[in-house]
């Protein structure tokens, strides 16, 4: 079993999932704010418009999301380059694709729902992740995406603190240069024929009071005016 202590690495070295691929399930370890974040990304996701409807997930992860498109009715496709969770992403029900979310081996066209979530903060290349993510999507199709946003005050919470508290963010998990200036992100999905519309995102107090588990609320993420932090972006890719 791959221990689940972290080796030192390079800030957003993708080699930290594999050291930390026990710790993706663990209701009460480093990813719970992913957890707390596939559930809110799902309620923007709307039913299946038809049978075998396709759900392209760029950045799957281990399919934390998939416990939420279980009765949406999607065909859910995982795209990572993550084999370790990968692996983990199909035990949940995913049909998994191991590839770079900068070049995805599928049609255009080819997905009713594309989503990105927490992966944009990672990419080195936005503006090819987010082609390739409206090149998917099929016209009258929905983009969802969650990220941080590219400001001195989310440096200081997803970076400073959060990095510094228990069972926050394994260190070096972010590189803050790599995180979203949310103005050239609705320009880019604007640019590929997707209109998408920013909210901020944060936890609720209940969630973060009952982080061990034992007290989880029923919603654990809501939504803020402000997206200064984290926040999520839903949109709709233009018909002909």
């Amino acid at each position: 079993m791959t221990s689940s202590v972290p080796l030192r690495r390079a800030r957003n070295d993708p080699q930290q999932y594999e050291d930390l691929v026990d710790s993706w399930w663990d209701p009460t370890g480093p990813f719970v704010m992913l957890h707390w974040i596939a559930e809110a990304r799902a309620r923007l996701i709307p039913p299946a418009p038809r049978r075998g409807a396709l759900l392209v997930d760029l950045g799957c992860g281990a399919g934390l999301l998939a416990p939420h498109l279980v009765d949406k009715g999607y065909e859910h496709v995982g795209v990572d380059l993550t084999r370790s969770a990968l692996g983990l992403a199909r035990d949940h029900g995913a049909h998994v694709v191991c590839a770079d979310v900068g070049a995805v081996p599928l049609p255009s066209g080819a997905a009713d729902v594309v989503v990105a979530g927490e992966i944009l903060e990672h990419v080195t290349d936005l503006d090819r992740v987010v082609a390739e993510a409206c090149r998917v999507l099929a016209p009258g199709g929905t983009l969802v995406i969650d990220t941080i946003a590219n400001t001195a005050l989310a440096r200081l919470l997803v970076v400073t603190i959060a990095e510094r508290i228990p069972r926050g963010a394994p260190k070096g998990i972010h590189d803050p240069r790599l995180f979203v200036d949310r103005r050239r992100l609705v320009t880019l999905c604007a640019r590929y024929e997707v209109d998408v519309e920013l909210f901020g995102l944060r936890p609720t107090m209940r969630a973060i009071v009952g982080r061990d588990g034992r007290r989880r609320p029923k919603r654990t993420m809501t939504q803020t005016m402000t997206t200064s932090v984290l926040f999520q972006g839903v949109g709709k890719k233009r018909l002909p």
